[in-house]
């Protein structure tokens, strides 16, 4: 198998992550669940992301390289609208205080708001590496 070829596997899977991370995001809304909600909307986009940018031969070891390499790489260079930016970054951080910080509810409200986002992004990733 190629570089290529190993690279579009591996982004190919990454997409996969992606759509079973929102279905799941979506279960966990619907379950009331807003915190693993929040987690599985942020990975979602996390997946999308990290697909799209191996593309670009980018690929990181850590989330926040990812949520910078987005902004960098996707919003100040006109591929995606500033708004695809936003998203990311804020459930990047919904998704850091549900995971690390102490006695955190989300509740039912929000958490539907990250999954539409996060659904959003994704089909904009995948918009963007179709191109």
């Amino acid at each position: 198998m190629t570089y290529d070829e190993a690279r579009e596997k591996l982004a190919g899977y990454w997409l996969e992550l992606a759509d079973e991370s929102l279905a799941s995001a979506r279960s966990e809304q619907l379950a009331g669940r807003g915190h693993f909600a929040t987690n599985r909307s942020y990975y979602a986009c996390f997946y999308a992301a990290s697909a799209v940018l191996l593309r670009d031969n980018l690929k990181f070891a850590k989330h926040s390289a990812v949520r910078d390499a987005v902004h960098q790489h996707l919003v100040h260079t006109g591929r995606v609208d500033a708004r695809f930016g936003r998203i990311y970054s804020s459930l990047f951080d919904a998704r850091q205080e549900a995971d690390y910080g102490d006695l955190v509810q989300i509740d039912t409200r929000t958490a539907a708001q990250g999954v539409q986002a996060a659904a959003e992004f994704v089909a904009e990733m995948k918009r963007l590496r179709t191109r």
